[in-house]
């Protein structure tokens, strides 16, 4: 056997699947019928203590209405007069009988009202029992003190209802007008409780403190006298018998401030253990079915699992061989998936690495050539400049001497290749010699204005950051819309957000032609490329970028607007070090 499982991985994990996969399954089902009845008799408690929160708010908001509904006299200014009135005229006692009436046939439920009046010792009733029941009624009833509402169980005509009983006192005074009695069916609390009632089961009702016994949903009912006494808490439950039948009983108590009442629910062992015999038998089939997949899972699973592994040892001897050529054969995405186009990609980088590094050192070798190109020996110019401003001064053309000058510093300043980084303030300087020749150029066609804090002069920044931008809203902007225009420099030192450190925010404002969307997306695609641009677009305003993010990284950030010929806005975002930062000499 052991000799027969070191000869294959496949075996191995086979076995081991197979072991892992059924033995639990075994344990849990032995275990699981044990526990199940235990805990299918909690959740039947669970889930009826939650119905019954529901039975009782709703049983709740039903008494709190017919507690309202025995105020409703006080809102007839004519018949609180007539309550308080000691004569008995017709009119009067017409009136009152009405209202009453009106009062019995409000509610379908309601077998009986009655106003027992103080001041004229009359008793008006309206009710759909017979005479006897009537009398019966009336020797029934019990006199009450106070302002309260007072909740009692009676019996009508055979029939238990609820007796609801409420004072009328002539407000401010507290002098009694009499006793409104209404004797209520329990037909609409048998409504809210049977939305809830299964088999084998049934609901009682008890109300106040002495928890008297108004409702059950079953018309005979023994062993359910006691229960009083063993409801403690809240809510909770326990163990009994009804007619006989050992179940539980599931209690929920409700303070009401008006009627405090206790709902009670009976089920029976028989459905507890219906459920659990359901369950434990659906669980024994699931269980079944599940091995018989585990099994043929297992199979299957173990068998792809070697076969990437044995593909991968084909391609590695073909890789010792020196064959580079080797074709993905799966587009797997799990583990194995991802080593198998890990090695491919390995071996894909392999072959392409010499051609890659030659690719580099062309292209660097053609940006320097490029460079090289466009040089002219400097100290030749500078020279042949310093000698033309000198005659221009000689010939007293004073503007002349001036814009040679500057564009001799803009020469210098551009030819200077000793560093890629300067302080801000010299790009600040190239640009307002820049802008000098610019606006003697355009005369009174083009303004420009720029702002920037005293504060950051010093930073550092990568050379020739400003002028291709400036350059683009002038060449694209300006000269290709409608030839004159404004541009302004905008530059700000603010907090970055969650971070200690600053930020050096650059934007180039202008309101000529302005740049279509389809540009603006054509620059963030090239931007995505990660790679510098060479060829008609020079060193224009997608190498600033690119520049800009290979210094700085993902503490740099971008933003193009346009809106042609109101604003075109080119906005830099460069987040700073604290290291960054320098100080102004003096």
């Amino acid at each position: 056997m052991m000799k027969w499982l070191k000869g294959s991985l496949f075996r191995k994990i086979l076995i081991i699947m197979l072991c892992v996969a059924i033995l639990p399954f075994l344990l849990a089902s032995l275990l699981a019928y044990r526990t199940i009845s235990s805990s299918m008799k909690q959740q039947v408690i669970d889930l009826n203590q939650n119905a019954m929160e529901i039975i009782s708010n709703n049983l709740k908001i039903y008494f709190d209405d017919l507690n309202m509904l025995t105020s409703s006299f006080y809102v007839d200014p004519q018949l609180m007069s007539y309550f308080r009135s000691t004569e008995t005229s017709p009119l009067q006692k017409l009136y009152i009988y009405n209202k009453v009436n009106t009062m019995y046939i409000s509610r379908s439920e309601f077998h009986g009202v009655q106003y027992i009046s103080k001041t004229k010792n009359l008793t008006f009733t309206s009710s759909d029992v017979n005479n006897n029941d009537i009398k019966k009624m009336l020797g029934d009833y019990d006199e009450i003190k106070g302002e309260a509402t007072v909740y009692s169980v009676k019996n009508l005509g055979g029939k238990q209802v609820l007796l609801i009983q409420k004072n009328l006192v002539d407000y401010p005074g507290s002098a009694v007008l009499g006793t409104i009695n209404i004797y209520v069916g329990l037909s609409e609390i048998d409504k809210l409780i049977h939305t809830q009632l299964l088999q084998d089961s049934a609901y009682f009702l008890l109300i106040n403190q002495q928890d008297q016994f108004l409702y059950s949903s079953l018309e005979q009912t023994s062993g359910v006298q006691h229960l009083q006494s063993k409801m403690i808490n809240g809510k909770g439950s326990f163990e009994g018998e009804m007619n006989g039948k050992k179940g539980v009983f599931i209690y929920l108590k409700n303070a009401n401030d008006n009627l405090p009442f206790t709902l009670v629910k009976y089920v029976s062992d028989s459905v507890i253990n219906e459920s659990a015999y359901k369950t434990m038998s659906q669980s024994v089939v699931i269980l079944l079915i599940a091995i018989i997949l585990v099994v043929v899972l297992a199979v299957i699973l173990s068998y792809f699992i070697i076969l990437p592994i044995k593909r991968l040892l084909r391609s590695m001897v073909r890789v010792e061989q020196g064959h580079f050529d080797i074709k993905r054969e799966s587009q797997r995405t799990d583990e194995l998936g991802i080593l198998e186009n890990r090695f491919y990609t390995m071996v894909q980088n392999l072959d392409e690495f010499m051609n890659r590094e030659y690719r580099y050192r062309l292209e660097l070798s053609t940006a320097q050539l490029k460079m090289l190109q466009a040089q002219i020996n400097p100290h030749f110019l500078y020279n042949t400049m310093q000698y033309i401003g000198t005659v221009a001064l000689k010939m007293k053309a004073y503007e002349v001497s001036d814009k040679i000058a500057e564009l001799g510093s803009i020469l210098r300043y551009s030819m200077d290749f000793r560093s890629d980084v300067v302080m801000l303030s010299m790009e600040i300087h190239h640009i307002e010699d820049y802008m000098s020749i610019q606006l003697g150029r355009f005369k009174n066609k083009l303004t420009f204005d720029m702002a920037c804090p005293p504060e950051a002069a010093s930073i550092e920044v990568p050379k020739m950051l400003l002028q291709p931008l400036i350059e683009n809203s002038i060449v694209h902007g300006i000269e290709q819309g409608r030839g004159y225009g404004s541009i302004r420099l905008e530059i700000e030192l603010s907090p970055q957000e969650e971070s200690e450190n600053k930020a050096l925010l650059i934007r180039v404002i202008d309101n000529g032609k302005g740049i279509p969307a389809e540009k603006i997306a054509e620059i963030r695609s090239d931007y995505l490329e990660n790679k510098l641009h060479y060829g008609q677009n020079g060193i224009g305003l997608i190498n600033v970028l690119q520049r800009l993010r290979l210094r700085y990284g993902s503490d740099f950030s971008w933003e193009v607007t346009s809106v042609p010929y109101e604003a075109t806005m080119i906005a830099l975002n460069i987040g700073l070090d604290q290291a960054e930062e320098r100080k102004d000499p003096k």
